[in-house]
């Protein structure tokens, strides 16, 4: 792999390389990157990788190859303490904190912390959680950053974060970020590209995903409730009475809330087509409203703030007016709730286009890498996601022995994934593997409600003095999950969506990975209507190109939480009869690992004694 990509870096290519787990990928890309010289962009799909490769790999591999080089850690805004935001915060600590608990107490420790740290990254700063409700007072955001308005810009963290990245030989960035400044053109990355030459992206498996929020739109009751407190904020804290406008904010609250009411309740997603006559009424009141605080605002006179958030009444109105008379014919409208708020979103219906026009707007070296890239050997599917057809791709198994470390289990019978009992039946399929291993095992579901249904249902099966702990998704945040389980050495951890992927438990502690059902996306969700429409218009087959494809990468990713080090063992349980009944089980299968496969419990139990004796 490391060869592959001196190469496409030398030559200024797009490589795709799909890297097994344990193959060393990072360093795989990381060694060349530094030997090339080239400027180069890091991007990662999560901010724990970031400060990984910015903490641990790259200084770690720049002193073994003896080739010092600058590297700038390069976050979004929400990263960084805004002292503006911080200053505003402090004059008015009930509208921003509200009742929030430990508010004052989290205040005043930023308060501190602010006099001494060089960088402004809130990751500095342990104790306060990261959805702690003081974040969102004291960083900015696009909306409310003043830019160079700003009395404190000549200090601000965030510039000086994009100033150290401009003078780097690497930057390491996340993939909202990377393209959140492609689509928006506001983040300062615009700056970083022309001179960059090559761009690494990991765990590019995301690219298309994240690509589609950015090159969508959006207009949220959360973006509108924002505003309100900031604008009441900047008021208070400048001693500006202004009936009109504040009346108007007033009225934005209400009508957030009414339509909320409007809103069918709990989180979910409601075509466009099927909204009713008074959603579209408050919408509608929602954009006049903006344009009379705007108007109010902006005859209150010079202070940079107050004009600062007359242009955002004005930017807020545009998208809401924006988002109601898009013109349907490129891509899908939907309204997304959840418990509190709500979002119109828009999303196109091909990115490809656009990602293919950026990789050439930018004739840089594009490395593409990830465990879970291709379907069996044939990349086609990613490819043309990303728009870069004519890549050169290459696949690299793990180096793990599947073979001896680990065994498919494939239940038989097993009830159809939509009959009323299937959840049950995965349960009971699991539940004697589990025993057998004495907990140690993740059940992954590829619903929230099967997952709700799993939980109650194996508590009540294995009653009050159950012989291991069960964590489920929900009940605490994942990362305290994920310690907990790791911990104990013998729970079993229920979980959907973000237990998928990006989760590492390695040892004895995980010996069964069970999952409910093949993870095809819902028929009903927004986005994946777009992206099989788009497919349509164009001549294509949806469920060949777009929904197999993805279900089958979306399994490894689950199966692939298993084998994370060459000592690890253990059984993947698949309780899907399709895998046996549908011809396209024969593509699943032969995407998964080289593991032997059972059919008969015994032997998935006789599996887990024999590796776990082995072990004590």
């Amino acid at each position: 792999m490391a060869r592959a990509v001196g190469a496409a870096l030398e030559r200024r290519e797009a490589l795709v390389v799909e890297a097994g787990t344990g193959t060393g990928k990072t360093f795989a890309y990381l060694v060349p990157a530094l030997l090339s010289g080239r400027h180069t962009i890091i991007s990662t799909g999560t901010r724990t990788l970031q400060d990984q490769l910015f903490h641990r790999d790259l200084p770690t591999l720049s002193a073994a190859l003896g080739r010092p080089v600058t590297v700038a850690l390069l976050k979004g805004r929400a990263n960084y303490l805004c002292r503006h935001r911080l200053d505003i915060t402090r004059a008015t600590p009930e509208l921003a904190l509200g009742e929030t608990t430990g508010g004052k107490r989290a205040l005043e420790r930023i308060e501190r912390w602010a006099l001494t740290t060089r960088t402004g990254d809130v990751s500095e700063l342990s104790g306060i959680p990261d959805g702690h409700p003081v974040w969102a007072s004291v960083t900015s955001t696009r909306e409310n950053c003043l830019g160079m308005q700003c009395a404190e810009y000549s200090r601000c963290h965030v510039v000086a974060a994009r100033r150290a990245a401009l003078g780097a030989d690497i930057v390491v960035v996340n993939h909202h970020l990377l393209l959140a400044d492609f689509a928006l053109k506001q983040e300062g990355f615009a700056d970083l590209l022309p001179g960059t030459e090559a761009v690494i992206l990991d765990e590019a498996h995301q690219i298309p995903d994240v690509a589609a929020q950015f090159f969508g739109a959006s207009f949220s009751g959360r973006q509108l409730q924002n505003f309100v407190r900031d604008t009441q904020a900047e008021l208070k804290a400048q001693r500006i009475v202004a009936t009109e406008p504040e009346a108007g904010l007033v009225r934005l609250e209400q009508l957030h809330a009414q339509l909320r009411r409007i809103l069918p309740p709990g989180a979910g997603k409601i075509d466009w087509q099927v909204l009713g006559a008074d959603a579209h009424e408050a919408l509608g009141d929602i954009e006049h409203v903006l344009a009379a605080v705007r108007a109010g605002l902006a005859a209150l006179g010079d202070s940079g703030g107050v004009q600062h958030c007359a242009r955002r009444a004005a930017e807020l109105g545009e998208e809401c007016a924006q988002l109601r008379g898009l013109d349907l014919e490129s891509g899908v409208r939907w309204i997304e709730t959840s418990a509190r708020s709500w979002s119109v979103e828009f999303t196109p219906f091909e990115v490809a286009e656009r990602l293919r026009q950026w990789m050439e707007a930018a004739p840089s070296a594009w490395i593409f890498t990830s465990a879970t890239l291709a379907i069996g050997d044939d990349f086609r599917h990613f490819l043309a996601r990303i728009g870069a057809n004519d890549a050169e791709a290459l696949r690299i198994e793990s180096p793990f022995d599947f073979e001896r470390q680990a065994l498919l289990y494939l239940p038989h019978p097993m009830s159809d994934p939509a009959a009323p009992g299937h959840t049950r039946d995965v349960i009971e399929a699991a539940l004697p593997l589990i025993e057998a291993a004495g907990g140690r095992a993740f059940i992954l579901f590829t619903s929230h409600r099967a997952l709700s249904e799993g939980s109650v249902y194996l508590k009540q099966r294995v009653g009050d003095a159950a012989p291991f702990p069960i964590l489920t998704q929900g009940e605490a945040p994942r990362e305290l999950l994920l310690r907990q389980f790791r911990e104990l050495g013998n729970a079993v951890l229920l979980g959907t969506g973000s237990f998928w992927e990006g989760v590492d438990v390695k040892g004895e502690a995980l010996s069964i990975v069970a999952i409910d059902k093949l993870p095809f996306a819902s028929p009903d969700d927004p986005l994946l209507k777009a992206r099989l429409e788009g497919i349509r218009r164009r001549g294509g087959n949806p469920f060949v190109e777009h929904q197999l494809p993805q279900a089958v990468l979306a399994l490894k990713q689950g199966v692939g939480r298993l084998i994370r080090d060459a000592n690890d063992f253990g059984v993947v349980v698949i309780c899907d009869p399709r895998l046996r009944t549908k011809s396209y089980g024969r593509t699943f299968i032969a995407s998964l690992p080289p593991m032997p496969v059972t059919h008969e419990r015994r032997e998935a139990i006789q599996f887990l004694e024999s590796h776990l004796y082995a072990q004590s």
